[in-house]
């Protein structure tokens, strides 16, 4: 399954939530600096989700707030837990 999601790293807390805009969005404590943000983001989405990090990983964006990401668990699971955001 691919999420499409913003990340603002340095927030005071770690969450998963739908913007005003209809966007997924994670704000992560870990600071934007030397890929901590991208492997604290992997680590958070796996453990939000409750699989393996193995199986979440960053397509695009390295670099970017914009990322795309690949999870590789059961899609209806993933959707149905998404949707309990909205």
């Amino acid at each position: 399954m691919t999420l499409y999601v913003k990340v603002k790293p340095g927030s005071k807390a770690d969450l998963l939530f739908y913007d005003a805009a209809g966007k997924l969005t994670v704000k992560i404590r870990a600071p934007a600096q030397d890929g901590k943000a991208n492997a604290y983001l992997m680590a958070f989405l796996a453990a939000t989700f409750g699989i393996a990090k193995s199986s979440v990983t960053i397509v695009t964006g390295f670099t970017n707030a914009h990322k795309r990401i690949e999870v590789d668990a059961d899609e209806a699971a993933i959707e149905t837990f998404l949707n309990t955001l909205r």
